[in-house]
């Protein structure tokens, strides 16, 4: 069984007629399907707005889906109560985009990296110090920085502050929504073996979510790409970067740039005459599967 098992998963967004107008809607993901397994890194990739970060949001319930079905460790998450779904996250967290905004900047170091320990009640006031030191420790950085605030930290390190926050209540699996594509180029590498190294350690399981294909090629063992709120193509990594067979899929790879400057470049346009609308996911391949 899957840790996490997504099926249909679908957000509309609905309007309301205007004056004169007609209701309209939008389709922010429509009909998304996949599943990872536990101790893999799933890479889930595409342009801004192909519906990647609602995905995520979705499966958390920090947006609520229209329909769908989200099983995680077998339990319907869309169905849980307040109670339980709270008691659910303790095993899911999300690491964010921004390492800016997503740090409270009136709250210490200390304070932030405890708030979930305290919101689920665990430990005694000294035993969640000593876990907060703990997990600074983790993820790099000095414990005795703890009661600085996040303006006093560097963009890498305001993430790693992130990732100590999202390891507090020990969890399973993380969705990690871009983490490092607000820092600079020569911090991303270092977040990313981090991540890497937390894997290994603490047995964990990610929902990547990126548009950097070098990054997701890197460290993913399957990848699904979106396309206008839906999943065109899915399958292990390799078999996706070197086989790709859906248009959208094959013009976002030639995207990515070589790592010999001299070589050739053969970006692809598009070819939206290439691409069936609806159509459903297709296997073509051992695992491999596309919307052709």
């Amino acid at each position: 069984m899957a840790l996490l098992d997504v099926r249909d998963l679908t957000k509309i967004y609905r309007q309301r007629p205007g004056l004169f107008g007609h209701a309209s809607e939008a389709r922010a993901i429509d009909r998304v399907s996949f599943a990872v397994e536990s101790g893999e890194t799933f890479g889930l990739v595409g342009e801004s707005g192909s519906g990647k970060t609602t995905t995520g949001r979705c499966i958390l319930r920090l947006i609520e889906p229209t329909s769908g079905q989200v099983a995680f460790k077998g339990q319907d998450v869309l169905g849980l109560d307040r109670r339980a779904l709270r008691e659910a996250r303790r095993h899911m967290q999300m690491v964010f985009q921004d390492p800016y905004s997503s740090l409270n900047p009136r709250m210490r170091v200390e304070t932030i990296v405890e708030e979930p320990l305290v919101i689920h009640r665990i430990g005694t006031k000294a035993e969640r110090t000593t876990r907060v030191a703990e997990l600074l420790a983790h993820v790099g950085l000095d414990p005795e920085l703890r009661r600085r605030y996040p303006h006093e930290f560097s963009g890498g390190q305001r993430q790693r502050i992130g990732l100590a926050r999202a390891l507090a209540l020990n969890p399973s699996l993380i969705i990690a929504d871009e983490p490092v594509s607000a820092l600079d180029v020569s911090i991303q590498a270092q977040v990313i073996n981090l991540l890497v190294d937390l894997q290994a350690r603490f047995a964990l399981t990610y929902l990547l979510i990126a548009h950097d294909l070098r990054l997701v090629q890197h460290v993913c063992t399957r990848v699904a790409v979106m396309y206008r709120g839906r999943i065109v193509e899915m399958g292990p990594t390799e078999a996706v970067y070197d086989r790709a067979q859906h248009a959208y899929t094959r013009a976002l790879l030639s995207a990515v740039p070589k790592p010999d400057p001299d070589a050739p470049t053969t970006r692809l346009e598009l070819d939206r005459d290439a691409i069936k609308p609806g159509a459903d996911l297709r296997e073509i391949g051992p695992g491999h599967w596309a919307a052709v």
